[in-house]
């Protein structure tokens, strides 16, 4: 069952389409890469579907509701919450801290919550919800650490944190492996696929050709905003196509 459906999805900026008559879905449960040579689409459609840019046409049906042009906080308060390119972190607080910044959405707290005690009931299970989030990306044990003193791979595990607290239905994450070396990577792999494994689906773009083939039950692959090509890891990376936008064709 797809949670997400892409239907011939446009964007423009003045004369330029950086995303053109785009469609495809991602099934309920799975890890979906978005995949293209630089300039091919990628982010736009991230910032598309995500609610920062509003498309020129087209739908995007997430879960039964067209979110087409919502903006973004809407988007997110339905279950879809994005990571971007530069993590977006406190460095100042502490890593618990940030994953309780996250929690907003799902624990406000009024000035009738202070005076009845009902705050420390709700920022108490916020806390708990913080701590779990932190054990799935390997970040428990650093939780009382200042954020600027975590190494460049744990940062990037934060800002996913970060957005798990948010409790999305589908994940967005964009180029999670960037700066990583080949252990970072190795070690990320294996909590994006936990996050899958707990029922979160996932929509990723990345560059690190490893990651995905080894991540994803199916690929997307853009072009100058077009669908290119889809299928299993193995389609792809065997795909003609795919090869000659990636590579050019030879002499």
């Amino acid at each position: 069952m797809a949670i997400l459906r892409v239907e011939s999805l446009s964007k423009r900026f003045g004369g330029l389409a950086a995303v053109d008559a785009l469609s495809f879905q991602v099934e309920a449960g799975d890890i979906r890469g978005l995949i293209g040579p630089n300039g091919a689409g990628k982010t736009t459609t991230f910032n598309v579907i995500s609610g920062f840019y509003a498309p020129t046409s087209g739908r995007i049906v997430y879960d039964g509701h067209d979110i087409a042009g919502l903006k973004a906080h809407r988007i997110a308060a339905l279950g879809v919450v994005r990571t971007f390119q530069a993590s977006l972190l406190f460095h100042e607080m502490t890593v618990l801290e940030n994953v309780l910044v996250g929690r907003h959405l799902h624990a406000p707290v009024g000035v009738w919550d202070a005076v009845s005690g009902r705050a420390r009931v709700t920022e108490a299970a916020a806390e708990a919800r913080a701590i779990a989030v932190l054990e799935t990306m390997g970040l428990a044990d650093r939780r009382h650490d200042a954020t600027v003193n975590l190494p460049h791979g744990l940062q990037r595990a934060l800002g996913i944190a970060v957005a798990l607290a948010a409790e999305p239905k589908l994940l967005m994450l964009d180029e999670p492996f960037t700066g990583m070396n080949l252990e970072e990577t190795r070690v990320m792999m294996g909590h994006i696929d936990a996050v899958r494994r707990s029922g979160v689906t996932i929509l990723l773009v990345e560059h690190d050709m490893q990651a995905v083939m080894g991540l994803c039950d199916r690929i997307t692959v853009l072009n100058f905003g077009r669908l290119l090509a889809e299928g299993t890891p193995a389609e792809i990376r065997g795909n003609a196509n795919v090869i000659e936008a990636y590579l050019g064709t030879a002499a």
